[in-house]
């Protein structure tokens, strides 16, 4: 009985918080994962964690539940979206045997039925139960329990209630409108004429329109979307609300009210009120949690994906090349992060860095310290929002003819979108087109020659493990001093060390370390022939890069031919099918993303 009493007198603190762990688990790091979030938002983990945090510590009882939680945050970077899911999150858990909710039958403000319980029974119900009754009952439920009960509280029924936005249970939203004719009425209610005629006096609550925002969140959640936006005496009125859990109207006693107000606002209007030196006593009955937009782009391509597939069929139906998404995504992680003096080099090794991905002279502890000690104050803030990369995207789609976009195609859309748009300014349009243009140099020539050499390296798959073989023969005898026999002439010379050194600078190995790495590669040799095995490429990953490379390097005239106006023969005609094959079957291209993919990459070896 007691575990159901503590069950019935949660707070709204309290069943926010149930409502999250019941959606939520741990991971295998002992960490808390927010099922709730984690299929709709996406680069903003620290966020979610302190907006979690925030309801663990009000639940607990803390005076943080005596505070408005505020989310801050540039446009498009998921505060609405954070606020849905956890609407969404209470209406679902309502439903559920943990969640069930009570109520006063007919109450306006759906309140607590322990409210009922007089004072002077309170200090023995909490012997009993082990509950501290908290909250008074409404005035029209009092005049109810008076009118109709003659103050018998054990007569009034108890219903069970079920948290809807659209019924305006335990849900409560507010958007501000124009403020010379907001009215406090849309947040507390009025008197409601045409009941003065029936109870007569404005007075009686029965007469009251209860129609405010306050009241449908009561017991659950009010959103206050752009809360900036709204007067003064509003904003007094919510925090009191949050500090007191009361209101007060006009010829009514305190109005009890258990609510989580959840508020949001964008950056211009947040900096506009921190500088009214009036509203610092506001400032602090407030919790503040930044949401930036995320700087891991392939988060960012994440959420790219999740507009795309809630967009018009006719947009999911277009095939986009498997790159289109990262490149679009890390020229936007471009745009946030700080505008100083950085070398694009630089820039590109944060990028990385930020995006998971192993750099080249940073190990794992200054990686970390760079994502989360080194952010500056103002990245994440400012820059591209996941939105206008989506309108681009949806031009670009709108003016295909092909129903297929490559990451090219995607990268003009973004840059006419720049171009077009008359609130960037000039100087930061050729900034963003200069990222544009990192981007593209960057990131997608990189990921696209990986995919043209994976896919070109199986067509020539005997030769590669020929070379293998070559280098193997030619290290042994190296390393025996002794003289090789060439294959063709039968002659014998010396080690090919022209060759070897060529395989080797594929993988940075230098003139100094080339003795231990060949020594390194004749053990694995000897194991794998030991075992009975024998030594392949994929016996050694770092040989097989190698060995890739260069005879990508051997085969660019194969590549040239893509483009190339005279006809190929057959054979080269026939690997070239190959290579575009394995792009659609593997890396996920479609034809005509395949076709142009070889292009371009034939474009590029031309200019190297």
């Amino acid at each position: 009985m007691a575990a159901d009493t503590q069950g019935v007198a949660r707070s709204s603190h309290q069943y926010m918080w149930d409502m999250i762990r019941w959606t939520g688990c741990e991971d295998q790091h002992g960490h808390f994962r927010c099922r709730l979030f984690e299929d709709e938002l996406f680069g903003v983990d620290e966020a979610i964690e302190r907006v979690v945090d925030y309801f663990k510590a009000a639940a607990a009882g803390s005076e943080v539940g005596r505070r408005l939680l505020l989310l801050l945050g540039p446009p498009s970077g998921g505060k609405s979206t954070l606020a849905i899911l956890l609407k969404r999150g209470l209406e679902e858990y309502s439903y559920t045997d943990a969640g069930a909710l009570y109520g006063i039958q007919g109450c306006p403000v759906h309140e607590s039925p322990l409210h009922l319980v007089p004072h002077t029974l309170r200090p023995s119900f909490r012997t009993t139960y082990g509950v501290e009754v908290i909250g008074e009952i409404c005035p029209y439920c009092r005049a109810r329990l008076e009118d109709q009960y003659n103050g018998d509280f054990m007569q009034m029924p108890i219903e069970r209630i079920f948290i809807s936005e659209a019924g305006r249970i335990g849900i409560g939203t507010y958007a501000p409108h124009d403020p010379t004719t907001a009215d406090l009425a849309d947040l507390v209610g009025s008197v409601d004429l045409s009941k003065v005629a029936e109870y007569g006096d404005e007075g009686d609550p029965r007469a009251w329109s209860w129609s405010g925002a306050v009241y449908a969140a009561s017991r659950g959640l009010l959103e206050m979307i752009e809360i900036l936006k709204v007067k003064r005496e509003f904003l007094y009125l919510l925090l009191t609300l949050t500090q007191e859990k009361n209101v007060k109207v006009s010829r009514f006693p305190l109005i009890f009210l258990d609510e989580t107000i959840l508020a949001h606002t964008n950056l211009a209007e947040f900096r506009k009120f921190l500088q009214e030196s009036e509203n610092e006593a506001l400032l602090d009955r407030m919790v503040i949690i930044q949401v930036p937009y995320t700087l891991n782009y392939k988060e960012e391509a994440r959420i790219y994906k999740k507009l795309i597939s809630s967009a018009a069929p006719a947009f999911r139906d277009v095939h986009l090349d498997p790159h289109v998404l990262h490149a679009a995504a890390v020229f936007a992680i471009l745009t946030r992060m700080h505008e100083n003096d950085d070398k694009e080099a630089e820039l590109t090794k944060k990028v990385r860095i930020h995006g998971d991905e192993e750099v080249e002279g940073v190990n794992r502890a200054e990686a970390t310290r760079i994502r989360q000690k080194e952010k500056l104050p103002d990245e994440g803030l400012s820059g591209i929002s996941p939105r206008f990369v989506i309108n681009a995207l949806s031009n670009a789609i709108i003016q295909s003819d092909v129903k297929s976009l490559t990451t090219m195609d995607v990268l003009l859309a973004i840059k006419d979108g720049i171009e077009s748009d008359a609130r960037i300014e000039a100087k930061k349009k050729r900034k963003w087109v200069d990222y544009l243009v990192l981007a593209r140099k960057d990131f997608y020539n990189r990921w696209v020659k990986e995919d043209v050499h994976k896919a070109l390296f199986v067509s020539f798959e005997q030769e590669a493990q020929d070379l293998l073989n070559k280098y193997l023969d030619e290290v042994e005898a190296t390393l025996d001093n002794r003289q090789i026999k060439d294959p063709i002439t039968n002659e014998e010379r010396k080690p090919d060390e022209r060759f070897l050194r060529a395989v080797e600078e594929k993988i940075q190995i230098s003139d100094s370390g080339k003795q231990s790495f060949r020594q390194e590669v004749v053990r694995k040799a000897m194991g794998a022939y030991k075992r009975g095995e024998k030594f392949t490429l994929d016996s050694h990953a770092q040989l097989h890069e190698a060995v890739q490379q260069y005879l990508f390097e051997q085969r660019r005239d194969v590549l040239r031919l893509v483009s190339s106006n005279t006809r190929p023969d057959e054979e080269v005609k026939q690997k070239i099918s190959v290579v575009e094959k394995r792009l659609v079957d593997e890396y996920g291209y479609d034809l005509h993303s395949a076709r142009e993919a070889l292009n371009y990459v034939t474009t590029l070896l031309a200019q190297e």
